[in-house]
């Protein structure tokens, strides 16, 4: 059922992709839905691939800056790794732009983000990050 409801996901994020291009001042850029769709995949692919190797990059700091884990900030450290993988993608699909460099990643992945929760919640396709990872694994 993972696959399935990934793939019923996939359109959607390329349509949100192409509504985060569409808010000017995040400076994100979209050239087409074709460039959404090949988007949207690239970000999900390269969080496959990259999610352990980031964690594992990112663990010292993360278990320095919450007391190892006693402060949750376990959600800015999730959010470093899409705005990471949000950059990667804009940087290998033509046509998928950055203006602002930075500063787009960081706000064009929160927007990415937030809208992508609450529009997969409100469609029920939403797949929670424990039984993804189990699927993964």
């Amino acid at each position: 059922m993972g696959g399935l409801l990934w793939l019923l996901q996939w359109p959607i994020r390329a349509l949100i992709l192409l509504i985060v291009g569409q808010i000017g001042p995040l400076g994100v850029e979209m050239a087409s839905f074709g460039t959404a769709l090949l988007s949207a995949i690239s970000i999900a692919l390269l969080g496959t691939l990259l999610i352990w190797p980031l964690k594992l990059l990112l663990g010292p700091v993360w278990a320095v800056t919450t007391l190892f884990g006693i402060i949750p900030l376990s959600w800015l450290f999730n959010w470093l790794i899409t705005i990471i993988l949000f950059g990667l993608a804009a940087w290998l699909i033509p046509g998928f732009r950055l203006k602002n460099g930075l500063v787009s990643a960081i706000l064009g992945a929160l927007v990415y983000s937030v809208l992508s929760s609450v529009v997969l919640k409100f469609l029920g396709l939403e797949v929670p990050l424990t039984r993804a990872m189990a699927l993964a694994s």
